[in-house]
């Protein structure tokens, strides 16, 4: 294929605000507020995603269940506007990162859950996060949304529909420190080739 019938999107840059930060330290799912994240190459010391690998799901059904692989969820990343955006969609008036498990919220970055694979997130702190790729919502998240709102037991079904592409991105700590609320953060978009099929 000649490289004019290529579709290249240029390289870019998106400003943006960390809002808060969060942390499941125990064994359940949701996360809570901390003042800061402390970030190594394992991601969150003691967080239940932590650790440079981790076992195959259900989500990756090309292993076998339990097998050991790189650990690229680390951590868990989510947009204020997107959040208002669902909640209003589902008709809920609220929807906190902690409830589905977030570890940073986001403002400011437009389109944030279509972030490409390879942004790098840069905080002014020194800290680089590496996203993976897009989360997909699931029951169990929207069971975790569900308990929160009594007689709203639809949302356990109607979470992983309305959040479709909403849901926020997973990555993995490239450069370790210290993320805190307020920072800013620069998402660098890499140029890219869309694959043509």
């Amino acid at each position: 294929m000649s490289e004019n019938r290529l579709e290249i999107v240029p390289a870019q840059k998106r400003i943006g605000r960390v809002e808060g930060v969060f942390s499941a330290l125990g064994e359940g799912f949701e996360t809570k507020a901390v003042d800061a994240l402390t970030l190594t190459y394992e991601g969150i010391p003691g967080d239940r995603h932590s650790g440079l690998v981790r076992v195959s799901n259900s989500r990756e059904p090309w292993y076998e269940k339990g097998t050991r692989m790189r650990n690229e969820q680390q951590l868990s990343m989510l947009s204020q506007e997107e959040l208002s955006a669902i909640a209003s969609d589902l008709k809920i008036d609220d929807l906190r990162a902690q409830w589905i498990g977030g570890n940073i919220l986001f403002s400011g970055i437009p389109s944030f859950s279509q972030l490409p694979p390879r942004t790098i997130l840069m905080f002014e702190g020194g800290v680089s996060v590496r996203v993976d790729g897009d989360r997909g919502p699931c029951k169990i998240a929207g069971r975790a949304l569900a308990d929160q709102f009594e007689a709203r037991e639809d949302l356990v079904f109607a979470f992983p529909k309305i959040a479709k592409y909403r849901r926020g991105l997973v990555g993995w700590v490239e450069v370790p420190g210290v993320i805190e609320p307020g920072e800013v953060v620069t998402a660098r978009i890499w140029e890219q080739c869309i694959y043509p099929g």
